[in-house]
């Protein structure tokens, strides 16, 4: 049990928003609560839009889940924090169908050091591992807004494909039309209309048993665009059977794409706003969870000779 009194700041405000706030409940989560009597407002059921009064005893009565953390902090300081994100976990979910978000798990830590919640600027998919750059205030993450647009932030992503690409290196220039209903994305070499440019380098690390190990410099940050890109030259990520083959994939065991955003560069336009100490500093990850397994001499920091 956990009880709650509602003192002025918080009087009028409804109390599924309060729980929200307060719990970082996803809505879903309050509305099951409601329903099942495990929230209840000076002992009786109030419905989710039930307006607060001061003096008010809110007693939930759900049990807390044991607290994950399916991220690492690479840095942190009172403006912002870098997370390492684990494959498998969504960055943030509008729905209200799961609590397991990256979002929730930062604005859980964040709570128990008594910060409040912070803010998303950006996202890589469900099953892609690796950097998040996430603001802890409203200013900052205005500013991180604005370098993503004016592309200040340089976001490198290592990835291992099928094949071995003709060219050690390429630039890659592809023009990309999103389908949401299919939720994919598809390219075309010459313009098209609704469709927008995207722009990736990349070079090859390592070859080995059919694979390479190449590292992507995203020069415009499309959904889907490595991962989307390097099929449509023939080489798709092992394990994405989006724009991959589930053959393949199936046969390396496989079963969501080997892409993790290893390294992040501030390269900042500007000066004399509260995040210009950024500038020229970068940020990886120690490990990349699927390096080892398909080339040892990886290490750590992702130096293999």
């Amino acid at each position: 049990m956990k009880e709650f009194r509602i003192e002025g700041r918080h009087a009028g405000k409804r109390l599924d928003r309060f729980m929200e706030e307060i719990e970082h409940w996803p809505h879903g989560m309050v509305v099951k609560a409601v329903r099942t009597k495990k929230l209840k407002v000076n002992g009786k059921k109030e419905d989710g839009t039930y307006r607060l009064c001061e003096g008010d005893r809110v007693v939930s009565y759900v049990l807390p889940k044991e607290k994950r953390r399916d991220f690492t902090i690479v840095y942190e300081d009172e403006h912002i924090l870098i997370a390492d994100k684990k494959a498998g976990l969504l960055c943030m979910d509008s729905t209200g169908k799961t609590t397991r978000t990256l979002i929730g798990e930062v604005n859980e830590y964040l709570a128990d050091k008594g910060e409040p919640s912070a803010y998303m600027v950006h996202r890589i998919d469900f099953n892609t591992s690796g950097l998040m750059v996430i603001a802890k205030d409203e200013e900052s993450k205005g500013i991180l807004d604005r370098m993503i647009k004016e592309r200040e932030l340089e976001k490198v992503y290592l990835c291992i494909v099928s094949g071995v690409p003709k060219k050690k290196e390429g630039h890659l220039i592809h023009y990309l039309f999103k389908d949401s209903k299919q939720g994919k994305v598809f390219l075309s070499d010459v313009p098209q209309k609704g469709a927008k440019s995207a722009v990736t380098d990349y070079h090859i690390v390592k070859t080995g048993q059919n694979l390479s190990l190449l590292e992507c410099t995203l020069l415009t940050g499309r959904t889907h665009q490595i991962r989307s890109q390097m099929a449509y030259i023939g080489h798709p990520l092992i394990g994405d059977d989006k724009y991959g083959s589930k053959e393949v994939n199936r046969r390396y065991g496989e079963k969501g794409q080997l892409l993790h955003a290893w390294k992040i560069t501030f390269h900042l336009k500007g000066s004399g706003h509260l995040l210009s100490y950024l500038d020229g500093q970068t940020f990886t990850t120690e490990n990349v969870p699927f390096l080892k397994s398909y080339f040892p001499d990886g290490n750590k920091n992702f130096v293999i000779k």
